[in-house]
């Protein structure tokens, strides 16, 4: 849908509002909002010296930038925190400094805050979800004032020094009006998009785990496999261990690498984690190697190799992917292992399927071990002990083809959703800048 223009413009000055209306003034962030600054200095999560009190606390990842308010709190400071901190008034707009830069939400409740945190109280000439959208549109602008060291931070003074378009007070509200109710509406069409991504995802799962476990003839003879979580299986499948099947297993290096991946094959490099996090190997995740650094040619690796995550998150730990071709550039790190299977037993694109379903994630979950659950580890027995029932090599590869064949189609509708969200964004990005810049004039369409 289109919108209508103001009936005259003037050149703002300022390059990333372009044309204003006419009877719109420019102005500076500090004339629209008093800037309030957290006063928390970041200390571990978990010191109860100044955490687990009755203060409400926010911290940047409270701020997601999807949703308008946070309406609950995850932490909470004692007297001695709060006596280090700022309390922000309920319907403070607070907006992330460091971390998640230029995100914004508006708190429904008092609350104290970091230093990686500024309030904006709105002044007499701005309304709250007028400036709440503005603040969104600024977010490029303002991430062009970020400085960097260890991480990106945006500067205060520099935020309050922007300029800005001000309309009245009247048109500030028809904006904020108009914009709540064509936002609901994207953020709506997104919900059903994401929705739907959830199902695919799914039914994704759910083929993977009856191919692999019950096989594709659904009229074969099933036998129970003694094993509660596995449950039945075709009777003529073997049900053994992984260690029955598998030649080596073995973990990699891990030397201090260069913050870049390889540009060639001619260049060594050291694989990430983060290669197997999809279940489809990745070559793009590594480290280039530093040139002083002697590489481990036996460590490269070459099409068939089986890798599984030893480290990582909960959800991601044990994660697998088979390599599709020779990277013998590429070393193992040791946040992986390797698997080389017994070619007439078992063919690593079945079993990497096999990781992957949800009873198996299970009982590698169950065995990981680790003080955070931000980076757990599983052991060789782990998965060398794990249980697996086992077709014929020929109907392992029957189930491998029909999988790639019935995920290949998820999988496209999984990217259209994911691409119709996208353009979603974009429309309602693109909706509120125009709208908060004067590019459109919505007073007509706000009620």
């Amino acid at each position: 849908m289109s919108y209508p223009r103001y009936a005259e413009y003037k050149e703002s000055g300022v390059e990333w509002l372009g044309e204003v209306p006419g009877h719109w003034e420019v102005k500076q962030v500090r004339y629209f909002a008093e800037i309030l600054r957290g006063k928390f200095t970041h200390r571990p999560r978990n010191d109860p010296a100044f955490y687990d009190g009755d203060f409400p606390f926010i911290q940047t990842g409270d701020i997601t930038g999807t949703s308008k308010y946070i309406t609950e709190f995850r932490q909470t400071l004692n007297e001695r925190g709060v006596a280090v901190s700022k309390e922000f008034p309920k319907g403070t707009l607070v907006m992330a400094i460091a971390a998640n830069i230029g995100d914004v939400a508006i708190i429904d409740f008092p609350a104290y805050f970091p230093d990686s945190i500024v309030g904006l109280a709105p002044k007499s000439r701005s309304i709250l979800m007028f400036m709440f959208y503005l603040m969104q549109a600024m977010k490029q602008p303002m991430l062009m004032t970020a400085t960097v060291s260890t991480q990106m931070n945006l500067n205060v003074d520099q935020i309050a020094s922007l300029s800005v378009a001000s309309p009245s007070l009247s048109e500030q509200s028809a904006i904020a009006t108009f914009l709540d109710r064509q936002t609901a509406k994207i953020d709506a069409l997104v919900a059903e998009q994401e929705k739907l991504i959830g199902l695919l995802k799914e039914k994704r799962q759910a083929v993977i785990s009856h191919a692999v476990t019950k096989g594709l003839n659904p009229t074969a003879p099933m036998k129970d496999s003694g094993i509660e979580w596995l449950g039945e299986v075709p009777e003529h499948w073997e049900v053994k261990r992984v260690k029955c099947f598998t030649k080596s297993i073995e973990q990699g290096w891990s030397p201090l690498c260069e913050g870049f991946p390889v540009e060639s094959f001619a260049e060594w490099g050291v694989l990430k984690v983060g290669c197997v996090n999809d279940g489809i190997f990745n070559p793009l995740e590594n480290k280039s190697l530093p040139n002083e650094l002697e590489p481990v040619p036996t460590l490269g690796i070459v099409a068939g190799d089986l890798l599984i995550s030893r480290a990582n998150t909960r959800e991601l730990v044990g994660s697998a992917a088979v390599v599709n071709e020779n990277y013998c550039n590429l070393m193992l790190c040791d946040k992986l292992y390797r698997l080389r299977l017994v070619s007439n037993c078992c063919l690593p694109e079945f079993l990497s399927r096999y990781f992957g379903i949800t009873s198996v994630r299970g009982q590698i979950g169950l065995s990981a071990t680790g003080a955070s659950s931000s980076m757990l580890n599983i052991s060789q027995s782990t998965i060398l002990e794990l249980i697996s029932a086992l077709p014929s090599i020929s109907e392992q590869q029957l189930i491998v083809r029909f999988l790639d064949q019935e995920t290949s189609k998820i999988d496209t509708l999984i990217t259209e959703a994911q691409q119709a969200i996208t353009l979603l964004k974009e429309r309602r990005s693109a909706l509120i800048s125009a709208a908060v810049t004067g590019k459109i004039d919505v007073r007509g369409e706000s009620f």
